[in-house]
């Protein structure tokens, strides 16, 4: 099945022109993740790795909220009554969904307002871009439930954003990042007014969409895969991955544009 045309069970999925919209819908209890939406979520982002329709994700929550992380009486209630194997299986599938994010090629924009939280802090964090609203609290709570900050690749990859005493910080203590602090540390690329969050990231995303989506994959790989990469070895591999580009038919139709003065038109082959 086409990913277009897919329905959704545990969030809303609305997808056209390129362009999807995950939308964690759960308002009432700030939009919490469930074992079976943690679950649909990495599918879902599996899938979009080989899907060629979509070409950027919006990952958004419903009515004023982002994600309050896991529920905590279908999640926390039950996880406390499971043994070790049950427990590994479970923070194996959250560590999974991360991956599934950031090994799709699609751009993942988090659109975020007010709470995100836990799990919904990771959601952000597991995103490529992050837009916010002032009023948006973010928390990496784990440590005051009784968890270690290491959670979902919190320690991998929050320091590469925010920095390592930043991101220690948050992770030891579990407080609240306002959502200036959180555009000054670098968490959100930009504050934007809530009425116009996901007016603004649609907009954006929109602009991904008419790029040149075939090297943005191949971009979002590389921004991945490099972490572990010595500079000589980063280097190789970029001169592998942009020869790769300058195959496509989107890099003759750049020239092309160029030599007739006008915007070239992409269609990500």
């Amino acid at each position: 099945m086409r990913l277009v045309d897919y329905r959704a069970t545990h969030f809303r999925w609305q997808a056209a022109d390129g362009l999807a919209t995950i939308t964690l819908d759960r308002p009432a209890r700030k939009n919490p993740l469930t074992f079976e939406s943690y679950a649909e979520l990495r599918d879902l982002f599996q899938a979009l790795r080989n899907d060629r329709d979509i070409k950027v994700v919006i990952l958004t929550g419903a009515e004023e909220n982002f994600c309050s992380g896991g529920d905590v009486h279908e999640i926390i209630g039950p996880l406390t009554e499971r043994a070790m194997p049950g427990l590994l299986e479970f923070t194996r599938m959250t560590g999974d969904l991360v991956v599934a994010m950031r090994r799709c090629p699609q751009p993942v924009i988090a659109a975020v307002d007010g709470v995100c939280a836990g799990a919904g802090a990771i959601l952000a964090m597991a995103s490529d871009i992050r837009f916010g609203t002032a009023r948006s609290k973010v928390a990496f709570l784990f440590t005051r439930v009784g968890l270690a900050g290491c959670d979902m690749g919190a320690c991998a990859i929050l320091p590469r954003i925010i920095g390592q005493g930043r991101a220690a910080e948050l992770l030891f203590t579990g407080r609240s990042m306002s959502g200036e602090e959180a555009e000054r540390w670098g968490f959100f690329n930009r504050l934007v007014e809530p009425d116009a969050l996901l007016a603004e990231a649609s907009a954006f995303a929109r602009r991904l969409v008419e790029g040149p989506t075939f090297a943005h994959g191949v971009t979002k790989i590389q921004l991945h895969q490099e972490w572990a990469m010595t500079i000589e070895q980063a280097v190789e591999a970029e001169a592998q991955a942009q020869a790769i580009c300058m195959a496509t038919r989107d890099f003759r139709r750049a020239y092309e544009a160029f030599v007739a003065k006008r915007r070239p038109e992409f269609e990500g082959d």
